[in-house]
């Protein structure tokens, strides 16, 4: 008889069973086999909380498949992901499976390499039962603010509302962005700037104050005429010059949010794109020669921990590609922030030597650009500073102070290889040798000119930014990022412009309910303790029973009271304005929801009943030229789908773009017919789908 080793993926599965060999069966489960209803909340809240798990209709002939593997084997191990979900998954599978949680058959590999997967299967332990409840803990609380507030949304607002513990939040971040902007008023200034010249090299200077370093604001332009002015009529002297050395170290490997993040900046990949790529690098890609290898580690961790391992291997990497002054003098560790969980190790490749170019071939487009991605930024990690020779120089004129500052690399270091991009890339400026006295000229007639400037509103979150400030915020997990984003769009609560999110007048009207009845469950600081509680859970330092009483006791109490002062009442959502123009009348038109869909329709109804159909972007691009895709429809109201680069590119289709790549040419899969297929020319991937009937329901309520 064989072992049995139970995975959630079916192609992790593959990989795994060529580590293990014909001793052992290994098989995939395709995730939850169990779960609790979609028709009832499943919480039985008068005896303590308890779920009332069922297993999953569409895992009947898995469920049965297993069962059958199981009682045919020798000894079966659950080896899920390593991650509370994972220890959950694992818990189900028990349960369904008969098998005893005392028995030391649970496995974990955080790298699907054959030194990862041995080290796991020679590790056994038990099921964690505190990492089970704290998960059963989540998913309970998740239930309980679903289940109890959306329809009360319903009642209040329209049905099909939906409201979740930390999409409430994330969705609170972006409405309360929008109102800064609104409130925003811009204030005026002026800045002066000197085109200075020394040896035939030119540079800028900028006024910063008066002579004795007295910072000076310039409100108008009467004000900046009459500085201007004065430095007209005077002459640029160096007082000061200050020479120094500026060591910049390399940012840390990454964890689940920074690679987000980073995938979000770099390569223009939203967290759901991003996490689906990891996951197949993680899981297993067929290189040539080799085989089916797992290219990076672990992608749900909060940890910056490297094992001594891969920090070795790394530093011969180092040595041997980029000399051994590439190796700082002392290791580079990196410490977590307070909270972090450290199950894992950051993200990093499996193997330094798996350089990305030497597996290019294999990869699809964007795995190729994602693990590149996470291969240098783990390499220069780990590598040298870069050092920067840096001046700073005090310009005097009539009174008046310039400054101007910049830098030379003196010694590349980790930027050989990478450098962290930012929303913000800092300014530098090539400055000639200057010595104290220099008296310089400027650069022609407009060599010093004043600008009119005025300050700007805060900027709307992207998706970078929105995930980095849940981040650091505590609110939720890295891993449930990309959902909670994903939902809140699904939702109509945001719509996206120029990449970044602004609410909808449905996300204001249902932000602001929850904030004025449920100011709990939107709070940042009270989202980020429940988080801390549940950490708490899992290290089995809480009870998960009396934290979830204490939090829906609360919860109770607060629906009562909005019910009260909610009796009678129903929020109405205006109307989207647009700044389309109705031809008829003048009037901008608005967005209304109909049979078909959206469409534009004139606010004079029914003097005006002018309509129009509303195009809209749609997820994927044009095949042919990469353009983004619109959704349009036709005088029947039929939509079908183009290229927003129409007349110069004529490409549409009646198939459905979807977010999927295509995994050998890399482009946008479309759905249709049964089927996901590829409309690149001559590439001709195509596969069969599964489609399944939609119904929607008070139930269906968003859970993180």
């Amino acid at each position: 008889m064989s072992k049995l080793v139970i995975l959630e993926s079916p192609s992790k599965a593959k990989t795994v069973q060529k580590y293990l060999g014909s001793e052992f069966e290994v098989v995939g489960c395709t995730g939850h086999v169990r779960d609790l209803p979609k028709s009832s909340m499943g919480i039985d809240i008068e005896h303590d909380f308890k779920p009332k798990y069922q297993n999953l209709a569409n895992k009947k002939d898995i469920i049965k498949k297993l069962k059958d593997l199981a009682s045919n084997s020798e000894f079966v191990y659950l080896a899920t992901d390593p991650d509370r979900e994972g220890e959950a998954i694992s818990w189900h599978l028990a349960h369904v499976l008969g098998l005893d949680l005392a028995e030391e058959n649970r496995v974990v590999f955080n790298e699907i390499t054959k030194s990862g997967v041995t080290a796991g299967m020679s590790n056994p332990r038990r099921v964690d039962i505190d990492l089970v409840d704290a998960q059963q803990a989540r998913r309970v609380l998740d239930r309980l603010v679903g289940y109890k507030i959306s329809p009360f949304l319903w009642k209040k607002v329209k049905r099909g509302l939906s409201a979740g513990r930390v999409q409430s939040v994330a969705l609170r971040l972006i409405v309360d962005r929008e109102k800064e902007i609104r409130a925003f008023i811009p204030e005026e200034y002026w800045t002066i700037d000197a085109k200075l010249v020394k040896d035939r090299k030119k540079f800028v200077a900028k006024l910063y104050g008066t002579a004795d370093g007295k910072k000076i604001e310039i409100p108008n332009e009467a004000v900046a005429t009459e500085i201007l002015d004065k430095v007209m009529a005077g002459e640029f002297t160096v007082t000061n010059v200050k020479n120094g050395t500026r060591t910049k170290q390399p940012a840390p490997p990454f964890n689940t949010s920074t690679m987000q993040q980073e995938a979000s900046r770099r390569l223009g990949y939203d967290g759901k794109r991003t996490m689906r790529i990891a996951q197949q690098l993680y899981e297993g890609v067929e290189i040539e020669a080799k085989g089916s290898i797992g290219l990076i580690t672990y992608m749900r961790t909060d940890s910056l921990r490297i094992s001594e391992e891969a920090r070795a291997a790394t530093k011969e990497f180092i040595e041997n590609r980029f000399g051994s002054q590439y190796n700082p003098s002392k290791p580079r560790y990196f410490k977590a922030k307070k909270g972090t969980q450290d199950a894992h190790e950051a993200i990093r490749p499996t193997s330094v030597d798996i350089t990305p170019e030497s597996v290019k071939s294999s990869l699809t487009a964007e795995q190729y650009k994602l693990y590149k991605l996470v291969w240098e930024r783990f390499v220069a990690s780990l590598m040298s500073a870069c050092l920067q020779e840096t001046v700073s120089v005090d310009i005097q004129n009539n009174g008046y102070l310039f400054k101007s500052s910049g830098y030379k690399v003196k010694f590349d270091g980790y930027t050989a290889l990478y450098t962290e991009s930012h929303d913000e890339e800092e300014e530098n400026s090539a400055i000639p040798k200057l010595s104290v006295g220099d008296v310089l000229k400027t650069d022609g007639v407009n060599g010093v000119k004043s600008e009119q400037h005025f300050t700007q509103p805060p900027v709307r979150y992207n998706y970078a930014t929105l995930t980095k400030a849940l981040d650091e915020n505590g609110i939720g997990r890295p891993a449930t990022y990309a959902p909670i984003v994903s939902n809140i769009e699904q939702r109509d609560y945001v719509t996206k412009i120029s990449k970044a999110y602004a609410p909808t007048a449905l996300g204001e009207a249902v932000t602001d309910i929850m904030c004025e009845h449920f100011p709990k469950i939107v709070d940042i600081k009270f989202t980020a303790g429940m988080e801390e509680e549940l950490d708490l859970i899992g290290d089995g330092s809480l009870e998960w029973v009396e934290t979830i009483r204490k939090f829906y006791d609360g919860l109770a109490k607060t629906l009562k009271t909005a019910e009260k002062d909610m009796d009678g009442q129903r929020v109405k959502v205006p109307d989207e304005e647009t700044d389309v123009i109705c031809e008829l009348c003048g009037r901008k038109m608005v967005v209304k929801n109909g049979r078909f869909g959206k469409f534009l329709a004139c606010p004079g109804y029914p003097e005006c009943k002018n309509t129009k159909p509303l195009t809209g972007d749609v997820k994927g691009s044009c095949p042919v030229c990469d353009s983004k895709l619109v959704q349009r429809s036709t005088k029947k109201g039929k939509k079908f789908y183009g290229c927003g680069s129409f007349p110069s590119c004529k490409f549409m289709t009646w198939d459905e773009p979807t977010a999927d790549s295509c995994p050998m040419c890399g482009k946008t899969l479309f759905k249709g017919k049964g089927k996901l297929h590829c409309m690149t020319e001559n590439c001709g991937f195509e596969k069969a789908v599964t489609r399944k009937k939609s119904t929607k329901t008070v139930e269906e309520v968003n859970e993180d």
